[in-house]
């Protein structure tokens, strides 16, 4: 049983690697579509593997350390490949630097995360409600988006977007490194509030894909997602403060998964 949640992770692995071999040499609409689907394939063999862990009892070090090995290729790597070759090359070595400001980050994310794992392991504790920093998913959730919603209209993928493309990368890169609490919705409860969300996040998902594109549901999504981190994060900074002075941190900490 212990290998089922490595395997569903390998395969996480396998999906990042083919989205780097199509991206890398990609020239059509078609081709970046393809490598795009392939990551977001390994998204959802990323948000598989854990629950399988936790449902068969089979939770170790080694599958945390894997896991994050597996994100930093299928969302680390391959996303910044994907938007370079996409459109961050014609900014020549900028759009370089750009992609690997992403990938290090995401490596200095995930690497922060399995340090405070850790360290918290010994520890038996509910499900955080926060996390500490953009999850790695969620910021190439992010290009990808951008990517699978751009519709060329001069015949060539990505043209004139790489600018804003470049800013995109690297607040999303600032936001991964960044010490901005975002909720885990580890402890959300099936109430009338949660409903409420919930229908509202459909309700204008819906409209958004209906009168542009569907992927831009997902943009708008994570946008709504970092907005409600900063917000939060501002709201109770003062709060924050005055817990430091007094001691160690509460069981509600933010915790970097």
């Amino acid at each position: 049983m212990f290998l089922v949640p490595s395997a569903i992770t390998l395969c996480s692995i396998f999906c990042g690697l083919d989205a780097i071999r199509i991206g890398a040499s990609a020239r059509s609409a078609d081709d970046f579509h393809r490598a795009a689907w392939l990551i977001v394939l390994a998204m959802l063999a990323d948000a598989l593997d854990g629950r399988v862990a936790r449902m068969t009892g089979t939770q170790s070090a080694f599958g945390v350390q894997i896991d994050s090995l597996a994100d930093l290729v299928s969302f680390g790597v391959a996303p910044a490949v994907l938007v370079y070759q996409w459109t961050l090359h014609r900014l020549g070595g900028l759009g370089v630097l750009g992609g690997f400001v992403f990938t290090a980050c995401a490596a200095i994310r995930l690497a922060r995360f399995n340090v405070i794992s850790a360290g918290e392991g010994r520890r038996a504790a509910t499900p955080p409600r926060y996390i500490v920093g953009l999850p790695v998913t969620g910021a190439a959730g992010t290009l990808v988006a951008l990517v699978m919603s751009h519709q060329p209209a001069d015949g060539q993928s990505g043209g004139g977007t790489a600018p804003a493309t470049l800013a995109t990368a690297l607040l999303l890169s600032l936001l991964m490194v960044s010490t901005i609490r975002f909720r885990s919705f580890k402890d959300v409860r099936l109430d009338a509030r949660s409903l409420a969300c919930a229908a509202l996040a459909a309700g204008a998902g819906a409209v958004i894909s209906a009168r542009w594109q569907p992927a831009l549901v997902a943009v708008w999504l994570i946008g709504a997602y970092v907005a409600l981190g900063v917000v939060e994060s501002i709201a109770h900074l003062p709060a924050r403060r005055r817990a430091a002075l007094r001691g160690p941190a509460s069981p509600d900490a933010p915790h970097a998964g």
